[in-house]
């Protein structure tokens, strides 16, 4: 893996090095700002690091799990002074966020993008004002990888990979039909876990996706979804791949109000872990979860202190994640955090 090589000793000489260029390569409403002040002690010299975070919403329990872990460590006892921004799943709104934190010159952003698409400017204007950038979860698609200094998160086409591999092991060789519920048009992790799933499948003749819609990350997306594929498709699927949880559980009520029986009838696979979906497993309603971590609250604190003390950070970090089965999600739900 590449690591980005930033050598200085302090944040001046490391925005300098971030001007140049030179830093490693590395692939309706208004948004909602709160402010938590920090005591000194945790950037470099002992001083506090502001940082700004932009989080994509609050569509999934998977993303209130990832924003408690950001607030509950980026705190005034761990020497942060975090600036929180919730985007309400627009991109304009964290676009607006971003400029806020430069306007108030905050020494590090961190953000979680709702699209990988169309960042270069404001990135751009960071940049400009010598603010470095972290990228959390989510990346972005742009080819100046200048604009950030690392990116944090869960490799989401292996996460594709795995629950097509899951499939193609447990179906062995019977005509299976799937139906796909997508996570956010153009984000991140929707593109990469259906290149994933769909590579993993490619070679297994018996396995056809017959339909795919985005259910936006939201259980009541997902259960909307369900029940057009169940009307379209009466008696039709035998397989649900399910982005997230919450779009999984949203399936699993419609498939229940159909009259079938959820992880029986009809399989659920799905993707990230959180409490309703290990017991939905636990129960035997899914089938099988792979692991989406969204404790990356220290991770980032760790990225930030480094980055401001001139310190080396990897330009790629990924989370360490597993999967599930129904007898491991019973011994995993009772020390279960999320």
């Amino acid at each position: 893996m590449q690591k980005s090589k930033i050598r200085s000793g302090g944040l001046a000489a490391f925005v300098a090095v971030l001007a140049l260029g030179l830093a490693a390569c590395s692939s309706g409403g208004g948004s909602s700002t709160t402010t938590t002040t920090a005591a000194a002690g945790g950037g470099a010299g002992g001083g506090v690091i502001t940082i700004g975070f932009s989080q994509v919403g609050s569509e999934s329990g998977w993303r209130s799990a990832n924003t408690d872990s950001i607030k509950g460590t980026l705190t005034k006892e761990n020497g942060f002074d975090l600036k929180f921004s919730d985007a309400q799943q627009k991109q304009e709104n964290q676009i607006s966020a971003i400029r806020s934190f430069i306007a108030q010159k905050v020494d590090i952003i961190a953000f979680s993008p709702v699209v990988t698409s169309g960042w270069d400017q404001v990135l751009q204007e960071a940049k400009d004002a010598k603010i470095p950038v972290i990228l959390t979860d989510r990346a972005v698609d742009s080819k100046d990888t200048s604009l950030y200094v690392s990116f944090l998160g869960s490799d989401f086409i292996l996460e594709g990979t795995h629950a097509g591999d899951w499939l193609v092991k447990d179906v062995a060789g019977k005509d299976t039909k799937v139906v796909e519920l997508q996570g956010t048009t153009g984000s991140a992790p929707a593109i990469d876990r259906q290149k994933g799933f769909a590579d993993a499948i490619k070679s297994a003749s018996n396995i056809k996706i017959i339909d795919s819609q985005t259910g936006d990350f939201t259980r009541d997306g997902g259960k909307k979804v369900m029940e057009g594929f169940l009307n379209k498709y009466p008696g039709g699927i035998d397989v649900v791949f399910a982005h997230n949880d919450d779009m999984g559980l949203g399936a699993m009520e419609a498939i229940t109000a159909a009259g079938l029986t959820p992880g029986k009838d009809i399989k659920i696979i799905s993707i990230d872990a959180v409490h309703d979906g290990m017991q939905a497993l636990a129960d035997g309603k899914f089938n099988f979860i792979v692991e989406c971590n969204p404790l990356l609250g220290p991770q980032l604190a760790d990225i930030a202190k480094k980055v401001v003390a001139g310190e080396s950070v990897p330009a790629r970090i990924v989370t360490e994640e597993t999967t599930f089965t129904q007898e491991q999600a019973k011994a995993a739900l009772p020390d279960r955090k999320y």
